[in-house]
């Protein structure tokens, strides 16, 4: 039986006090009612700085059983290192959210936008994270949607991070036996409601997803004004796959 997850790239967000959560609750409070509506969110401020243990700890123990974190890989691997020598920065990576146990969902490798493809680093960090448990790839540059580099993903079973982006979306290639979902904004990077059709066209693709037996993480990425709240809610609703209400 398929599991999906719906949900939002971060959930402690200043600008959501108010629209999201009560206006006189502590920020510490915030995981708590993220959790009581969703099932999964995706931490996005580790691709600046990687979280503490102590932290990701107290993030585990604050949330449902069935809760589930997926981590984005920090721009150290990604865009400063770009993939690589996998052992700086992997290594530590791993270690710091094994803590998470069962509930560490994916790890996301956002490349950079003007990077061209480069098979043969994709081909040797794959090999590296072979023992890493699932792992998703957002090709920023089109270069790397290929078919090179989609037999890459597909023979080590990592996912082709679908994504929708400043009025672009990605083909729905299927790499792996999970899919993974981004929703950036459909007014530009992190900004904007998407309406009630663009939503239809996604809760299609879960159902049949789901019908195939694949995993989903979908994470909505527009958190201006709390629309990426919304918009899970409204997707989940619309599927009845992946949220707590």
């Amino acid at each position: 039986m398929a599991t999906h997850r719906i949900g939002t790239s971060g959930w402690s967000y200043d600008h959501w006090s108010g629209p999201v959560y009560a206006p006189d609750r502590p920020s510490s409070d915030r995981l708590l009612e993220y959790a009581r509506l969703f099932n999964g969110t995706e931490i996005n401020n580790s691709f600046y700085h990687l979280p503490s243990v102590d932290t990701l700890t107290a993030w585990r123990d604050k949330v449902p059983d069935d809760f589930c974190f997926a981590v984005k890989a920090s721009r150290y691997i990604t865009h400063m290192k770009k993939l690589k020598d996998p052992p700086q920065g992997l290594d530590e990576l791993l270690e710091r959210v094994s803590v998470l146990g069962p509930k560490r969902g994916p790890l996301l490798f956002q490349l950079p936008p003007r990077w061209r493809f480069n098979r043969g680093r994709l081909e040797h960090f794959l090999a590296a994270l072979e023992d890493a448990g699932r792992c998703a790839f957002e090709f920023r540059d089109h270069s790397w949607i290929n078919d090179e580099a989609l037999e890459l993903l597909e023979r080590f079973n990592t996912a082709f991070c679908i994504y929708d982006l400043d009025g672009y979306q990605t083909p729905e290639h299927l790499t792996a036996d999970f899919i993974y979902l981004r929703l950036h904004g459909p007014d530009g990077p992190y900004r904007g409601r998407y309406d009630d059709q663009a939503l239809e066209h996604w809760a299609e693709r879960l159902r049949d997803w789901d019908a195939r037996g694949l995993d989903t993480y979908c994470w909505f990425d527009n958190d201006e004004a709390g629309y990426a709240v919304d918009n899970a809610k409204t997707l989940a609703g619309m599927t009845g796959l992946g949220c707590q209400l």
